[in-house]
């Protein structure tokens, strides 16, 4: 069977049986596609899938690292070889004997530090923000949002007003893996979603919507004309932490990373932070005990004078 055709039922299987999110399964198709661009770049576009062989697997990683614009992370290099794996292990499903996915190894890397907001640069970003606009209003309510749950940003811009419970104070959501976690709302952030609610007019339904279009024109607009977009939020913390003289990168995944240093700081366990982020691994959330350095110095200086 050629790579293409393969490659195009992997897809279907992923959606169709598998069930797999959207996402999940356009980031399989990218990964691959950029597969099939170095097969194409070594004059293997007609290759059958039987006859990918280690060596064309390892020319495909040094592929990624000579031909990205900018330099990659090992990590990033590893997701490509990992859905490369998940292609070929689906193939050994459909009885093709193709490449072991096992004999591709992905390259350790190091262990990533994370960076994460102290209190008050917490506290230095909330205030910055002020209530007289509407989208000011909107945007302290999603940085309160994803520092107070901490929410994925794809997580965020998927809600619906509808699907928050502002009495019981908490919400599920299906999340990465489309894994379903429960969420729980602080009266912080209650407080100011409710605020941002007030000022809103429209009828439309997801819970942060963007404020730049023409009222005029509202009827011509449907709730994904207006839903806000990964980039937009970005964009949006990124700004909004350099005018409160912050010098960190500051993205959502900031705040998501301050969510769970401050509740390990609190003294949260990690099997608890780790159902509250939703990892399907504790060796994730394992990044994140970095954070208690400082009160292992303390016990340390306690005990050994």
């Amino acid at each position: 069977m050629q790579f293409l055709q393969a490659k195009n039922d992997f897809i279907n299987y992923l959606e169709f049986i598998k069930n797999q999110s959207p996402k999940t399964a356009e980031q399989y198709d990218r990964h691959l596609k950029k597969f099939g661009e170095f097969l194409a770049s070594q004059n293997l576009s007609n290759l059958e899938v039987e006859n990918i062989t280690l060596k064309i697997a390892n020319e495909f990683r040094f592929y990624l690292h000579k031909t990205s614009l900018k330099k990659i992370s090992q990590k990033t290099a590893n997701a490509y070889m990992i859905s490369l794996r998940s292609f070929l292990k689906y193939l050994e499903k459909q009885e093709l004997k193709v490449l072991s996915p096992t004999k591709i190894d992905l390259i350790k890397d190091e262990v990533r530090k994370v960076e994460f907001l102290t209190n008050e640069e917490l506290q230095r970003l909330f205030k910055n923000i002020s209530w007289d606009t509407i989208q000011e209003t909107r945007d302290l309510a999603i940085i309160k949002m994803i520092y107070y749950t901490g929410l994925r940003i794809s997580e965020l811009t998927s809600l619906n007003i509808s699907d928050i419970d502002m009495v019981r104070k908490e919400f599920t959501i299906r999340g990465k893996w489309r894994k379903l976690r429960m969420i729980f709302l602080t009266d912080e952030a209650v407080f100011h979603i409710k605020k941002y609610l007030e000022k809103r007019t429209d009828n439309f339904s997801p819970l942060f919507i963007r404020h730049n279009f023409d009222e005029k024109n509202i009827n011509l607009l449907d709730n994904e004309n207006v839903r806000l977009t990964r980039h937009f939020i970005t964009d949006m913390i990124s700004k909004r932490a350099l005018k409160a003289h912050i010098t960190k990168e500051v993205s959502a995944h900031t705040l998501r990373h301050s969510f769970a240093t401050t509740l390990l700081q609190a003294g949260a366990d990690l099997r608890s932070i780790q159902e509250l982020l939703g990892h399907s691994n504790i060796s994730t959330t394992q990044v994140y005990t970095h954070v208690v350095n400082s009160e292992l110095k303390k016990i340390h200086n306690q005990f050994l004078k």
